[in-house]
């Protein structure tokens, strides 16, 4: 029982508490143990020679031990440095592109605007104008996914739930993707009857947004994209799907990591939306999850406890 009391010491605590600890067990087992007991004489030869063993052998014991503890939080010091590397050249890696892009896109615009306007149509203007306006839009979404993911990593994020007419989200989201979703067949299955949700309104219009955003990154033009919303036991599902290749079987598990970038897909974003709408859903008490579907295509569906009410349709009604 000293020894075992010695070795847990030795886990916890610094090198110079574990040394005193094994003095301290081999003068408790003198007293205690070696005849004469209930003193600190030793009588015999034999017992001074087995107590000072017993101190030796606790006093290795509880090095050893402490060394082991100390050589296991190297280890786990390194690993963090590591991870701290990694993750610092990853996010260098893409933010180097995926700020860079927009930001020469709109330096170059404006240089354009600002060189000669006699020798610019105003049909070039506009046109110099809308990339200014697109690039910065992608700016600013890169921007957002890097503060919601800092918000997500500190868990300082908040839920402000308040109710929300989920169609009303659906609509309000699509509404950013004008210029991009006349490129695809969009398709929303949402019953009027459905009841307002308890939800936050401004995170579940950045998870949408994320999910319709890597839906157009990922599948050809002219696919289709269907958004689902339905409710069942005071629960809110919620599907995006398309009808492009979908997703290799051995990557599925992975899309939802950090920075994780689906093999041989287009040029272009960080790898945080999928995280992000994890993230967010997560912090709803929800679930997401990936599926291939039979045919072809893919389908994120959302599934989300929250309190509804039929007040509204109600009084609408």
């Amino acid at each position: 029982m000293l020894l075992v009391t010695v070795s847990i010491l030795a886990m916890f605590l610094d090198i110079v508490p574990v040394i005193l600890a094994a003095f301290l067990s081999a003068l408790f087992w003198d007293l205690l143990f070696i005849p004469p007991r209930f003193t600190f004489t030793v009588g015999t030869v034999e017992d001074r020679w087995l107590l000072l063993m017993y101190f030796v052998i606790a006093l290795i014991h509880a090095v050893l031990t402490f060394k082991i503890r100390q050589m296991e939080s190297e280890v786990r010091t390194k690993e963090e440095k590591a991870r701290a590397i990694k993750f610092y050249n990853t996010v260098f890696n893409s933010l180097s592109h995926e700020l860079r892009t927009p930001i020469t896109t709109v330096i170059g615009a404006t240089d354009n605007l600002l060189s000669d306007n006699a020798k610019i149509s105003e049909a070039d203007k506009r046109e110099l104008l809308s990339e200014i306006s697109i690039a910065a839009m992608r700016l600013n979404r890169q921007v957002e996914n890097l503060l919601s993911m800092s918000r997500l990593e500190s868990g300082v994020i908040q839920v402000k739930k308040d109710w929300v007419d989920v169609r009303e989200l659906i609509y309000t989201t699509l509404k950013e993707f004008e210029s991009n979703t006349t490129k695809y067949r969009v398709n929303i299955s949402a019953p009027d009857t459905l009841p307002l949700f308890k939800l936050d309104f401004g995170l579940m219009e950045q998870v949408l947004h994320n999910l319709i955003s890597n839906a157009i990154q990922h599948t050809a033009e002219g696919t289709d994209i269907t958004i689902h919303a339905d409710v069942l036991d005071e629960k809110l599902f919620l599907t995006v799907s398309d009808t492009g290749k979908g997703f290799p079987e051995a990557e599925k598990d992975k899309v939802f990591d950090k920075f994780y970038r689906v093999t041989g897909s287009r040029a272009g974003g960080t790898g945080l939306g999928l995280s992000i709408v994890r993230g967010f859903v997560e912090a709803h008490h929800g679930t997401i999850s990936l599926r291939n579907l039979p045919l072809s295509g893919a389908e994120f569906a959302i599934e989300i406890p929250t309190e509804t009410t039929y007040v509204n349709r109600l009084k609408n009604e």
